[in-house]
């Protein structure tokens, strides 16, 4: 996934907003899982993360905006996430403004070049534009996605940009072994009233060789900065789990000078890492880096955040 320009310069402020809705906190135990080195991001079923978008970095801290699948009212959609290895992550709660509260956000992506401005997704194709005010996360705009098919449920979306040009990618998750995920990658832009816009829609099917219970092929998608599509996938058997998941070198994502998108899916794609007792709901390439930083909605058990060597392996 790209980060906005601010995000790449040298010296940069960590976002944490100050005020937030909710007091912040350590979640969780108070640190890091000596086994795995997951943090707790949350405790509970309404506290997992579904999507997870970077806002800074400065200081070996990784300050970024995350979602949650919260469907009833009153219940948190937004956060700060500040997250270092090998500390205790801290969540503050963001409120929801200018809109009805949403149903199921299941990702959120900077948007390149704009202030804290960012692209969330709701898992029936509902897109959000936001801007990030102190203690708010305000709604802009919302428009659906192009090309919804019937029994679409959407769990990712990823922005990444190439000759000044923008590529939406998103993906139906798709659901054990005979309904594949379906990817899909178009241009991308605002048009004049601030809406979402995209280009024409180019489509692959994809299957996820891990894991093979209970599988969501495309639970997150993330874009190298070389192109490469990475995709994570989880095996969901209830609210309890078990659960298990993995990321996958899926792809390439192209953008022509022109702003042609091209998108190609291996047919045997390769696993990078897989992560055992864990739902991931969350893959974010940082700029610069061969890591990503992964989060989960591991339902009853809450919500962790980790970070993996899977971006350009």
């Amino acid at each position: 996934m790209f980060l906005r320009t601010a995000v790449l310069t040298p010296v940069v402020a960590a976002l944490v907003a100050p005020g937030a809705a909710a007091a912040p906190h350590a979640a969780g135990d108070g640190g890091p899982r000596a086994a795995d080195g997951w943090q707790r991001a949350g405790d509970d079923i309404t506290s997992g993360i579904s999507g997870l978008a970077l806002a800074s970095r400065a200081d070996g801290a990784t300050h970024a905006l995350v979602v949650r699948d919260n469907k009833k009212p009153g219940q948190n959609r937004v956060a700060d996430l500040t997250y270092r290895p090998g500390s205790s992550a801290v969540v503050e709660p963001l409120a929801w403004a200018g809109g009805g509260e949403p149903v199921d956000l299941e990702a959120i992506e900077a948007v390149p070049g704009a202030t804290d401005e960012y692209v969330a997704l709701a898992s029936r194709g509902l897109v959000y534009r936001l801007k990030v005010t102190g203690s708010e996360a305000q709604v802009l705009d919302t428009s659906p996605l192009p090309a919804i098919a019937d029994g679409d449920d959407y769990e990712s979306f990823a922005l990444t940009s190439r000759h000044g040009r923008l590529a939406a990618v998103w993906a139906d998750r798709g659901a054990g072994k005979d309904r594949p995920a379906t990817v899909h990658a178009a241009p991308f832009s605002f048009n004049t009233y601030g809406e979402a816009d995209f280009g024409p829609v180019t489509t692959a099917r994809f299957r996820a060789p891990y894991p093979t219970g209970d599988v969501r092929h495309a639970s997150d998608l993330s874009v190298t900065e070389t192109g490469r599509l990475l995709v994570g996938s989880a095996s969901d058997a209830g609210d309890d789990g078990p659960f298990d998941s993995a990321v996958l070198d899926a792809g390439k994502v192209s953008v022509s000078r022109s702003g042609a998108v091209r998108l190609s899916v291996d047919t045997s794609p390769d696993v990078l890492r897989t992560f055992k007792g864990h739902k991931i709901e969350a893959v974010e390439c940082v700029p610069g880096t061969r890591t990503a930083v992964l989060g989960t909605d591991d339902e009853n058990g809450g919500g962790s955040v980790n970070s993996a060597r899977v971006c350009g392996e």
